[in-house]
């Protein structure tokens, strides 16, 4: 019996270590299998099935800057390895082998609040359709196909909202007004409003988030009246939370244009394309241009916060096609130049960058007008003798503004820059007025109207020494204006006769300027087409005959004899040209070869009528100076002839 006993418990022990190792090898086997945790925020966990939200969230927070409220049952984004760690539920589901014959139940999300847009355009392409795998966040961008055709004609009007960094869903409280609080709880209900400012919402909804905006706009208000207001609100811990609540609303991506590959946008014919987000954005601008202009600015405090790369940031905001805010940031850039003495130089680089990568790669930019207005503020305040700095500037980026193509965009801003350098240095006049010259359109003819007012406005302010100077190329150019058939240049051209300054330069120096002008004035007084740009001419030529009456009839004499030189040698010309073809044919035996191709020169013009031109004289003698009929259609007693009827027309057909 002893021994029978000894033989159990020798059975009984063998067959407990045999099961004890059996669990301990199957403890180790399931540990192996099972996949280390993650390391923290390193990789992202793996998806739970009771949660799909949560796994959207996690790859979310790893792929994007924005991240979706946790629910119940969602993972955390890491876990710290630790031996006392938890077992997650369902661990046998979690890695079990899916029933691919039963399909997979829909799956429902709990979340204490209510969910975002996003979260609902999610759910419901999970929900729906389980077999769907999810979605990267970041196809959410892909509207739909790319359009390949192309646009054509002017676009209609569009409002839209730029790409703004939406924050997550935060439910904003309206705090108590700065009237219902204690003054020494005032400065930091000033801080917690404008943390409350920085929230960011989408616009594209209009119905989106409503209680959200409102509260914002009426916290916008109440802090742009309480610093208008009130006095020492602005404290040293204020400038940081101001200007990161300007830049969180302000600085973002300005989106493509509606037309990039058309015409650029004209003010005349084309709408603007305006923000949707502007009901915030210019309470924000209002706000920091009140802080910026309140007496209790401090300079020294706020040049930590507003430096170089906030004017950058500001700069790249002036391509907005949207011309209210482009207003405001040339106000803002304004006195932000002002204030800040350390940042002209730099505002004033960045600038000509702008301009640089307009006029040699873009030529697309919708804050040229502005910032040239910023510019004629800056040049009329340049202490005088000018920088070299800032005649290269007049020389290399004013002047080669001129060539852009849309340059009327911006045409009245850019002379009105030329015209203050002007203004501070007389001597800088020959090399502006032969860097318009060299710029000059040559088959645009609304671009040389605009060359033509803006060298008027030059002309104004000329010194007569300076004048001497440049006289010659630019009657030579006036006169090929005066030539032009375009009307409106040749009187734009003509009008400068009407302008008494540079009347005045013409007479002082009208030995040199009528024999260059005279030739023009004389062809389109007898062959222009427009019978305003005759009596423009007769005008002209009439000015000149009173002011010196011997000097015009030594142009009219040296014109007759210019033609009657032109002609003897188009008339020599064509005699050798004779005299070359018959010794041509001499020498090939009195015929020449039947593959010769000759090409006749043109005959001769006809003799010059003397007496045409001496009746110029007369003509202008017998028409005033303010005659708005040219001669030809005057009858013998001065009076404008009246077309008759058409001498065809049977007047039979009418009853007596």
């Amino acid at each position: 019996m002893k021994g029978l006993k000894k033989t159990l418990l020798r059975t009984s022990k063998s067959t407990d270590s045999t099961s004890s190792k059996t669990k301990e090898s199957k403890a180790t086997a399931s540990a192996a299998a099972a996949p280390p945790p993650p390391p923290p925020n390193s990789a992202k966990p793996l998806p739970q099935p009771n949660s799909a939200l949560s796994s959207l969230s996690n790859l979310a927070s790893n792929n994007s800057n924005h991240s979706l409220p946790a629910t119940n049952g969602s993972l955390p984004p890491s876990r710290p390895a630790s031996s006392t760690s938890t077992a997650p539920l369902n661990n046998d589901r979690r890695y079990s082998a899916p029933d691919r014959a039963s399909p997979a139940p829909p799956i429902v999300v709990v979340s204490p609040e209510a969910p975002s847009n996003d979260q609902q355009f999610e759910r419901h392409s999970l929900g729906l359709d389980p077999i769907t795998p999810p979605r990267n966040p970041l196809n959410r961008l892909r509207t739909g196909p790319k359009d390949t055709i192309p646009i054509v004609g002017k676009p209609p009007r569009k409002q839209r909202s730029s790409r703004f960094v939406v924050t997550e869903k935060v439910e904003i409280e309206k705090l108590p007004p700065f009237l219902e609080t204690a003054p020494g709880e005032r400065p930091q209900l000033f801080i917690r409003k404008l943390h409350q400012c920085a929230v960011l919402f989408d616009f594209n909804d209009a119905n989106a988030e409503l209680k959200g905006k409102q509260v914002k706009t009426q916290t916008l208000h109440e802090m742009l009246e309480y610093i208008t207001t009130q006095r020492g609100v602005i404290t040293d811990n204020v400038y940081p939370e101001v200007v990161k609540m300007f830049a969180t609303n302000l600085f973002r991506s300005i989106p493509p244009p509606v037309n990039p590959t058309g015409d650029a946008y004209d003010p005349e014919e084309d709408e603007p394309v305006l923000e949707l987000a502007w009901p915030h954005l210019k309470i924000v601008y209002e706000f920091f241009l009140r802080f910026v202009e309140s007496p209790d600015f401090n300079t020294n405090l706020a040049k930590r916060y507003i430096d170089q790369t906030f004017v950058l940031n500001l700069l790249e905001l002036f391509d907005s096609e949207d011309p209210r805010e482009r207003d405001f940031l040339k106000t803002t850039l304004h006195r932000i130049y002002g204030k800040f003495l350390n940042l002209r130089a730099p505002i004033r680089r960045s600038i000509n960058n702008v301009f640089f990568h307009f006029i040699y790669e873009t030529e697309r930019h919708n804050g040229i007008a502005e910032l040239l207005e910023i510019l004629g503020s800056i040049i009329n305040g340049f202490a005088l003798p000018l920088k070299e700095e800032h005649k290269t500037f007049l020389m290399r980026v004013l002047i080669p503004l001129h060539k852009v193509k849309s340059l009327s965009m911006y045409h009245p801003q850019l002379a009105y820059c030329v015209v203050q350098f002007l203004e501070k240095d007389a001597a800088l006049a020959e090399d502006v007025v032969l860097g318009l010259l060299k710029f000059w359109p040559k088959v645009n003819s609304p671009k040389e109207v605009m060359f033509l007012s803006e060298m008027e406005e030059v002309l104004d302010v000329i010194d007569p020494a300076e004048f001497q100077k440049i006289q010659v190329p630019l009657f030579q150019q006036l006169a090929r204006c005066i030539n032009s058939q375009h009307f409106q240049v040749a009187e734009r051209a003509l009008l400068y006769w009407n302008n008494e300054y540079i009347v005045n330069l013409m007479s002082d120096n009208l030995s040199v300027i009528l024999p260059i002008v005279f030739p023009a004035l004389y062809t389109n007084s007898r062959s222009h087409w427009n019978r305003t740009i005759h009596a423009m001419v007769y005008n002209a030529l009439k000015l000149f005959m009173e002011i010196n009456p011997d000097l015009f009839d030594d142009a009219m004499q040296q014109y007759k004899q210019r033609k009657l030189d032109e002609r003897q040698h188009a008339v020599d010309r064509y005699e050798e040209w004779q005299k070359l073809r018959g010794k041509a044919v001499q020498n090939s035996g009195g015929k020449l070869p039947p593959d010769f191709a000759e090409t006749e020169p043109p005959p001769p013009p006809p003799p010059v009528d003397e007496a045409d031109i001496i009746d110029l004289t007369m003509d202008l003698n017998a028409v005033s100076l303010d005659a708005e009929i040219p001669l030809g259609d005057l009858d013998d007693s001065g009076i404008e002839r009246v077309p008759m009827a058409d001498p065809g027309m049977d007047v039979s057909i009418y009853p007596a």
